[in-house]
């Protein structure tokens, strides 16, 4: 056993393990000082790495992580805290520190930003108080302007990540949504049909994962189901000529969904068969869009205003009117199912968007101006603040794995690049 403790200090016995085999150590036990802290385990591990890998030049950064939470403090007081005896061995993991997000460009709009969603690499979809739909680059270039919509776009969403000639759609407080289709990299968009349903105006859209449907919900406490195709066909519902917006094509839902009792705040598809829904009534609902019924319902103690859900790590991050993000394990059968609180904004959380790429991480951003870049292993601080906007926060994005954006009320889009991906 090596001993990197002082003769005085008490001594605590750990052991360095990683996933990350490139960054490997003898997971031999150590003993090190009990008020040892991260930059010192950093130190140590770096010393490590030199002796056992003739190769390793330039020294890392890791975060390392003690009974399921990343080491924020030093280890006796993160052991003390979680009630772990200093008595047994350790065992400490360590990865490699996320990155900062770098700053990468800024997108000035005409109003408020409501919508944000990325696709391919190059493409940025937003909706825009302003009635507007855009496309832009990575870059922040402006490719397209669309002004169909005769009130606020709430919500845009491309109909598939990849796929841009797949079109895209745009929901509004006008009572409709739009699906559109695209010419890629050209301004040659056009409304394909108009999604005709809703009673009141609709806040939120959702993308089945095959593409093949919609989710939508809004101010009339329904949650509707829609075909996503771009066919005009004997297929459809309902297919009436109007006049007005699109070609005169309308389309109606497949289903409509009653249950909440107030405006359904987002949606979220965890399947291509399940939807899980939040509302301003407190609740959470997770419906079964093929038997046409909640299979589940979670009580909360605030309005609920935007979740996410990771097909990573199978859970639900929801964002509430009381400053907290909190994390959901629906399937949970024992004990409490919010497994999580995260807590750092000082105002409203308006959106919250799991990263596609980590089971880990996610982005947050509230009232109180702020884009919080966050490790779920690390619910009492944030990884990274990061600058910008100078009035609320109204969405964040992580569609993309290379890129973090953020819309609010400054009338500004911010893009960060993910530097992991770099």
């Amino acid at each position: 056993m090596r001993d990197f403790t002082m003769a005085l200090e008490s001594q605590q016995q750990i052991k360095l393990i990683t996933k990350q085999e490139s960054f490997a150590v003898p997971d031999t036990p150590l003993a090190v000082p009990g008020n040892i802290d991260e930059k010192a385990l950093n130190e140590l591990v770096n010393q490590l790495l030199k002796e056992t890998h003739p190769d390793y030049l330039k020294s890392k950064q890791f975060d390392f992580i003690a009974a399921g939470e990343l080491l924020r403090t030093t280890l006796d007081e993160h052991l003390k805290e979680r009630a772990i005896s200093t008595e047994t061995t350790v065992d400490i993991e360590y990865v490699q520190r996320t990155p900062a997000p770098e700053p990468e460009d800024s997108i000035l709009h005409d109003d408020w930003i409501s919508g944000i969603h990325t696709c391919a690499d190059k493409w940025i979809l937003t909706g825009c108080y302003d009635n507007s739909v855009n496309i832009w680059t990575s870059h922040g270039k402006s490719i397209v302007s669309l002004k169909e919509h005769s009130n606020i776009v709430k919500d845009v969403k491309w109909i598939s990540k990849d796929e841009p000639q797949k079109g895209f759609v745009s929901v509004s407080h006008d009572l409709t949504g739009i699906l559109w289709e695209w010419e890629e990299g050209t301004s040659k968009a056009k409304p394909f049909l108009t999604l005709k349903g809703h009673s009141r105006g609709i806040d939120c859209v959702g993308v089945s994962p095959n593409s093949e449907k919609l989710a939508t919900g809004g101010w009339d406490t329904t949650l509707k189901i829609w075909s996503a195709r771009l066919e005009k066909d004997n297929e459809e519902p309902v297919a009436k000529k109007i006049k007005g917006k699109s070609d005169g094509t309308v389309r109606t839902p497949l289903n409509t969904l009653e249950g909440h009792k107030e405006t359904v705040s987002s949606v979220c598809w965890i399947d291509n068969h399940d939807i899980v829904t939040t509302s301003m009534d407190h609740t959470i609902k997770i419906w079964d869009a093929e038997l046409n019924g909640i299979k589940n319902e979670l009580v909360g103690q605030k309005a609920y205003l935007s979740s996410s859900w990771s097909v990573l790590s199978k859970h639900l991050l929801t964002t509430s009117a009381d400053q907290y993000i909190r994390l959901y394990d629906p399937r949970s059968t024992e004990g409490v199912v919010c497994k999580t609180t995260f807590t750092s904004h000082n105002g409203w959380i308006s959106s919250v968007d799991w990263s596609p790429y980590s089971e880990y991480l996610f982005l947050s951003g509230g009232y109180d101006t702020k884009v919080k870049l966050w490790d779920t292993r690390s619910p009492k601080a944030p990884l990274y603040d990061m600058q910008g906007h100078e009035g609320q926060v109204l969405r964040v994005d992580w569609s993309n794995k290379k890129y973090l954006i953020s819309g609010g009320a400054d009338n500004s889009v911010h893009i960060f690049k993910n530097r992991d991906m770099m």
